[in-house]
């Protein structure tokens, strides 16, 4: 899948994935006989609107303005308050400077709109690793049941897992981790490494 490649791509090199975005189009709905074009154009000024906002935002990431960046963003949640990938930056943003309780609500409110949204499910995981591995575990759990073939997700679940001797499924873990990238293998501890180096040429899912 193109976009869990681009994304994955991403957080192998961390400042990639601080500033890559997915910009979401949004498809109206079938319309309707009674409805006429008047009606579906402010939907479709507010999906322009907000995929400027979120390029702009990105740009002046990239460039290090990040009050600047932040604007935009929260201009996007002015138009669009569920909208996920303006709260993910946001927290990024706030990561960045050091304001961790601001960057995990802002990661959480980016999860109610998509459960599933595996950029800010890795990024909450990682700032808790330390402190709540048990809720890190969970997190990166979420993380890997939509993206199974992130070697880098699962090497880090299986790591936690492993810390924890939760051994059969750190086994797992790096067996997925190992099968997705065989270069993982030098990564896995020792303890485990004799049991998953099948998983290299095997390809195991």
């Amino acid at each position: 899948m193109v976009k869990h490649k681009r994304l994955w791509a991403g957080l192998a090199g961390a400042a990639t994935a601080a500033i890559g975005v997915t910009v979401w189009a949004f498809h109206s709905p079938s319309a309707d006989p009674s409805e006429s074009k008047a009606a579906t154009a402010p939907r479709q000024t507010k999906d322009t609107d907000t995929g400027a906002l979120l390029q702009s935002g990105l740009q002046s990431q990239a460039q290090q303005d990040l009050a600047g960046a932040a604007k935009s963003y929260r201009r996007v949640l002015e138009i669009d308050p569920r909208n996920k990938d303006a709260w993910y930056r946001l927290g990024l943003i706030a990561q960045q400077n050091g304001r961790t309780a601001e960057a995990r609500a802002d990661f959480d409110k980016a999860l109610k709109t998509d459960p599933s949204f595996v950029s800010a499910l890795y990024s909450e995981a990682n700032m808790v690793t330390a402190s709540e591995p048990d809720q890190a575990i969970e997190l990166l759990k979420r993380a890997v049941a939509t993206a199974p073939k992130s070697a880098v997700m699962q090497l880090q679940l299986g790591t936690l897992l492993a810390k924890q001797h939760r051994d059969a499924e750190a086994k797992k873990a790096f067996r997925q981790a190992v099968a997705a990238d065989h270069r993982m293998l030098a990564q896995v501890p020792e303890a485990f490494r004799d049991s998953v180096r099948g998983a290299a040429t095997s390809g195991e899912q």
